[in-house]
Parts: C-alpha cells; sequence; structure tokens
C-alpha cells in the first residue's frame, strides 16, 4: 500500500477561528448597516410602548415576520402623530443589530401611517381624546357677549385676515376698542404663540371676547391650530372665544373648543358685533312691543276697574274709604287747633320774658362799670406818672454828684494826669528818668513829652 507521502501530498491540520459571540455579533451588525443602511418597510405596528426617555418602541409585522422597531427620542419629537397598536405604517430607517440580546432591530427615523396622512391621524386622534374628556361639550361653552366694547384679537400684525376684521368693526360699530396681540399663525412657533395670547387675555380681562384669526391654508399651514396646549388653554379661558381659521371647510381643533366658531374671519368681526343699525332698529321694535303692552294692559287695567266699581263690595269699600277721609279730615282740624294753641302760648311766654329781659338794663349795668374801669384806669396812671417823676429827681441828683467826683471835672479847672510810657498815673517825679516818654491828660486833648530833668 502506498504511503501519503507517495501519493505526493500530506494530511496536516486544517486551521479555524473561534469567534466571541460579541465578535461576531459586531461583524454581522457591521455588515448589515452597510447593505441595509437606508431602507423602507411597510406593516402593522404592534407592542407599542413610549418610554419616560422619550423613545419609542414596538415591532412591525405582516402575515408571515416581524421585526422590532426602536425610534430614539430625537427623531420620535419631530412626528405628527401618536403611533399605535394597529396601524398601518411605512418606516424609514437603517437595519441593525442589538447586541445586548442578539436581535436584528430597525432604527427608525421616519414614521408615516400608511394612506392617511400624519396630519390627519394627529388631528382625528387628538379630537377623539379631547372629546372624550367633555371639551368640546355645548354645555361648557360660554355665550358670547351681544354687543362687546372691547374685543381682543390673536393674530399676525401683517395677515390680511386683521384688515378685514378691522374694516368690518369699523364700518359696523366703530365705538368699540379692539386690542391685537401679535402672534405667529404659521410654523412651529404658531402654536405657543397663540396660547401665550390666550393667557395673557384670560389674565389681563381687559376685553369682552377673543378672536383667534387666520386665512385659509393647506392642512400643513392651519397645524398649529390643532395643538393639545392651545386647545385646553381655550378649555380654560373664563373670557368667551371665537375661532375664526381658514375657510368654511377647513376644520381644526380650534373650531370645536372655542365657545363659537366662525367660517372666516371676516364672519368673526360680523358675529362678534352686531350694525349700528341692527340695534337701533331692535330698540325701536321693542320700544314699540313695550309701547303696544303697556296700552293694553292701562285698557285691561281699566276694564277691571270699571267691573269691580260695579260691583256691590267695591261700593262698602269705597263707602269706608270715605268714611275714613273724614275721620282724617277731622284729626287734621284738631291737630290744626291743637298747634294754633300750642303756638299762643308760647307767645305769651315770650312775650313775658322779654318784658322781663328789658325791664333789667344791660346798657346801663355796662355804662356803670365803665365808669368804674375809667376811674380804676385813672388812679393807676396817676400812681405810675409820680412814681416815674420821683425815679427821675433821684436819677438827676446821683447824676450831679457823680460828675461832681469825676476826674475829669477837675481836669477843667485847668490840672492834668501825666501817665507813664506804660500807661501808669505818674504821682511821684522819682518815678521817672531822664529821657522818658510821659503823657499828659488835659481837659481837652492830650500832650506827649520827654523828661529833660526830674525834680524830686
Amino acid at each position: 500500500m502506498a504511503s501519503a507521502d507517495q501519493l505526493g501530498f500530506s494530511f496536516r491540520q486544517a486551521e479555524r477561528r473561534t469567534w466571541t459571540v460579541r465578535d461576531l455579533v459586531a461583524a454581522v451588525r457591521t455588515h448589515v448597516e452597510r447593505e441595509y443602511g437606508d431602507i423602507w418597510v411597510e406593516g402593522e405596528i404592534s407592542n407599542f410602548r413610549a418610554h419616560d426617555s422619550g423613545h419609542l418602541y414596538f415591532t412591525l409585522k405582516d402575515r408571515n415576520a416581524q421585526i422590532r422597531v426602536v425610534m430614539f427620542r430625537s427623531s420620535a419629537r419631530l412626528l405628527r402623530f401618536r403611533p399605535e397598536d394597529g396601524l398601518q405604517v411605512v418606516v424609514r430607517g437603517r437595519v441593525t443589530i442589538y447586541e445586548d440580546r442578539g436581535e436584528m432591530q430597525i432604527s427608525a427615523e421616519y414614521v408615516e401611517p400608511k394612506g392617511s396622512g400624519a396630519l390627519q391621524i394627529a388631528f382625528e386622534q387628538l379630537k377623539a381624546k379631547l372629546e372624550s374628556e367633555g371639551l368640546f361639550d355645548s354645555a361648557r361653552k360660554k355665550p358670547i357677549p351681544t354687543l362687546p366694547s372691547r374685543i381682543g384679537i390673536v393674530t399676525s400684525p401683517q395677515a390680511a385676515a386683521l384688515r378685514d376684521i378691522l374694516n368690518i368693526l369699523r364700518r359696523r360699530h366703530d365705538t368699540a376698542s379692539i386690542l391685537i396681540f401679535p402672534a405667529q399663525v404659521q410654523g412651529d412657533a404658531a402654536a405657543l404663540e397663540v396660547t401665550a395670547g390666550i393667557r395673557y387675555f384670560n389674565k389681563a380681562r381687559n376685553v369682552d371676547v377673543i378672536i383667534v384669526a387666520r386665512g385659509g391654508g393647506a392642512a400643513e399651514d392651519l397645524a398649529a391650530f390643532n395643538h393639545e396646549g392651545l386647545a385646553r388653554a381655550v378649555a380654560a379661558c373664563e373670557i368667551p372665544v371665537i375661532s375664526a381659521v381658514g375657510h368654511e371647510t377647513d376644520f381644526t381643533i380650534l373650531d370645536f373648543v372655542a365657545d363659537l366658531r366662525a367660517p372666516t374671519p371676516s364672519a368673526a368681526a360680523e358675529l362678534v358685533i352686531r350694525s349700528r343699525q341692527e340695534v337701533d332698529e331692535e330698540f325701536s321694535g321693542l320700544q314699540r312691543r313695550l309701547e303696544k303692552a303697556m296700552r293694553y294692559q292701562l285698557l285691561m287695567a281699566r276694564q277691571n276697574l270699571s267691573e269691580l266699581a260695579r260691583h256691590g263690595a267695591f261700593a262698602r269699600m269705597m263707602d269706608l274709604i270715605h268714611r275714613r277721609e273724614q275721620r282724617l279730615d277731622d284729626l287734621v282740624n284738631r291737630l290744626a287747633h291743637a298747634q294754633r294753641d300750642v303756638i299762643e302760648k308760647q307767645r305769651r311766654r315770650f312775650e313775658t320774658l322779654s318784658g322781663a329781659v328789658r325791664h333789667y338794663d344791660v346798657r346801663r349795668v355796662l355804662s356803670g362799670m365803665k365808669k368804674d374801669l375809667d376811674a380804676r384806669t385813672t388812679a393807676i396812671t396817676s400812681a405810675v406818672r409820680n412814681l416815674l417823676l420821683e425815679r427821675r429827681v433821684r436819677i438827676e441828683r446821683m447824676d450831679t454828684a457823680l460828675q461832681a467826683l469825676s476826674p475829669l471835672a477837675i481836669l477843667e479847672r485847668g490840672y492834668a494826669l501825666v501817665f507813664d510810657a506804660s500807661g501808669n498815673l505818674l504821682k511821684d517825679a522819682a518815678k521817672v528818668n531822664t529821657g522818658d516818654e510821659i503823657s499828659a491828660r488835659l481837659a481837652k486833648g492830650t500832650l506827649n513829652a520827654t523828661v529833660k530833668k526830674p525834680q524830686g
């Protein structure tokens, strides 16, 4: 038998590669994601679950197979509707492998309903939700004021609908004041700005009715008025709200929750305030009806009164009334006599008191008091004058004595006062030396001198 070497080859152990589970799953995931990085898959949603994190999880299935789908929050928040079990959808995304469970799944970036559009699905879902909560019930809708004096409008300042509303309001009743809350009426920020306008007027309470206005447009243009937050703000508003969005064939969630739906913004202006002519005509009609009703009531009252007057009970009643009137006249006369008696007594008492007052002559008493006061004043004046005279004589006597003793009086007789250079009075010639400066005080003036020779 020939050997392997003789046959020209040898058996060698075959080389093999051993994978870890993670490495294998990672390799498969890389391959799958590269091959199926952008796909569209159609199917039915089941086992839908919205996580608290904002991520969405569900199973997409058809008659023969199923695959898990995950839609992360960054993509889920852009959805126009809320996915739910049993809904046929088309999913766009990439196929990947969830390594922790080794399951194939689709990471969805976009989901749209099959058949009906996303906006219509979202509209129907929200409409059913709010209707089940009673937000559309007619019992909770508030009446629109008949002739509001202050009207709030939430719309875009550039909207043609605003100009239409203002023109109609000015024509129908120019005394109404208009407050405008500027808000976008299209785009992502529109719902929040319109909601802010509703809440502002509800808090400020500076209007009687609110109009939310926007002209017509496509479903996408009116999507802001299908916002749940806006619907709940309108439902909670204590001021009546009129929805004036789109054309007559356009319907939004706002139309159902508002207190009144106007088919167009112009119709809203006509509904919210009646023209002055209509008010005047209705007032005139009511006045005519009132006058007619009053004439009828007076006629019926006159007939009833005539029938009562012919009745015996009415005659007895009138006789009783006449007797009461006669008694009343008698009491009035007695009261008048009593009043005259009281007045006469008071008059006589007044005359008695007046005579007593005249007998007691006040002017004479006051004259005597004045004379006594004048005498006392004269005596006091004389005493004060004598006292002042005595004081004056005494002062003059003391002044004369003082003048006689004054050194200045001696100077008048030719004497002088001599002072040294320090101003001290000199009484001894030995106190100065030759050449000292001295001064002499005369009766009139002063002399300065120099000592030539003192003599003691």
